[in-house]
């Protein structure tokens, strides 16, 4: 079982930045593959971001590359992603996710733990 707790959503301008926390509770946090994902209002949770366990290898989805770079410290538990050049489409409730696997994957169903989400608004 693994608590995850995200914060640093807020209000920005196009163009600008934020950085997202999530922190998870337990002592296996290096086990877990960290996946980021998010959701607005009327559409499906997308995929975002995700890193492996030992944070040497991440993938993200076409419409952040190049944008936002995710990374963790497993020493304090936590995931990082970092926005940069936010747009207004990149609105939306954006979630952390776990999941114990042997391979990174994108599928939100197969993430096993969820944190409840912080608001990314950007206005244009």
């Amino acid at each position: 079982q693994v608590l995850l707790v995200e914060s640093g959503g807020g209000l920005v301008q196009a163009g600008g930045s934020l950085r997202l926390s999530c922190a998870a509770s337990g002592r296996t946090f290096s086990r877990y593959v960290m996946g980021w994902f998010r959701q607005a209002p009327g559409n499906e949770r997308e995929f975002v971001g995700q890193i492996n366990s030992d944070g040497y290898i991440k993938s993200y989805a076409d419409s952040v590359k190049g944008r936002f770079t995710i990374s963790r410290d497993n020493a304090k538990n936590t995931v990082y992603l970092e926005m940069n050049s936010l747009k207004p489409e990149d609105t939306a409730k954006y979630y952390c996710a776990a999941v114990v696997a042997p391979s990174l994957t994108t599928t939100a169903s197969e993430y096993a733990y969820w944190g409840q989400g912080t608001q990314v608004t950007v206005s244009s």
